[in-house]
């Protein structure tokens, strides 16, 4: 059966999924289609879209398409590790991958799918990307995909701006941003500032509120991106964007 035909959010794909609620959580199994197919994935540690093949058709054929062998992709929001493996596999053994998140549970299962799948090309690192460097808080939710920075958090976790890292030569310029952060994502842009207008890497963006979106697309246009939907939906009502230079 084709799984990655079937949605998530279909009655039939819920009905399929059904007796994936039996399987063990951490048992280790294969992914089952796509790029990342044969490669090893712990079933409770998020969607069983991950190893289905199912997770991010659209989204993920863009992506695979935009990483380029041997360059260096930012992955922020890294989660469990799904974009991180599908960069590291991508960007080829003269790659590198650098996986940011501060949740500590996703932490754990991040780091035990590199390690699983004998990934020595991926870097973790255990922070929120922002504005500035420092500490922040951040608020932890009921699903691990959807912690944020927050004011109000209980958790206090370690903040980078990633042009401080680049300039102190702790990370080399990106080729490549995945951004998925709950929120933060305009903050974690203005923290990369120097790197985007120096090297223009395309960027993968997922907005999580109406004025984040707004933010993040008038900043981007006015480094001189040009920014299309790759969720289907009207620019301005779209919440997963890919911002290219031209001629980038």
């Amino acid at each position: 059966m084709n799984w990655t035909s079937i949605s998530n959010t279909s009655l039939i794909g819920r009905l399929l999924r059904l007796p994936l609620r039996l399987i063990p959580r951490q048992t280790v199994v294969p992914i089952l289609q796509g790029p990342l197919r044969g490669k090893k994935w712990i079933v409770g540690s998020g969607n069983h879209g991950y190893w289905l093949g199912s997770y991010e058709l659209g989204k993920r054929a863009q992506f695979i398409r935009a990483v380029p062998p041997g360059g260096v992709v930012y992955d922020l929001g890294a989660n469990v590790g799904y974009y991180t493996l599908l960069s590291a596999v991508l960007a080829g053994p003269l790659g590198r991958v650098f996986a940011f998140e501060p949740l500590p549970r996703n932490l754990e299962f991040l780091r035990r799918h590199l390690l699983l799948n004998r990934i020595d090309n991926a870097t973790v690192i255990e922070a929120a990307v922002a504005d500035r460097s420092g500490t922040v808080r951040f608020e932890e939710d009921a699903s691990t995909s959807k912690g944020r920075i927050g004011a109000q958090g209980g958790l206090e976790v370690r903040s980078i701006a990633l042009d401080d890292w680049i300039e102190e030569g702790k990370l080399p310029r990106p080729s490549l941003l995945k951004i998925d952060i709950e929120g933060a994502e305009f903050q974690a842009l203005q923290g990369a500032r120097k790197a985007l207008i120096k090297s223009h890497p395309p960027i993968f963006l997922s907005t999580h509120s109406g004025k984040a979106h707004k933010d993040c697309l008038s900043f981007l246009e006015s480094l001189g991106y040009r920014i299309i939907p790759i969720d289907g939906k009207p620019l301005e009502r779209s919440r997963d964007v890919l911002a290219t230079f031209p001629g980038g």
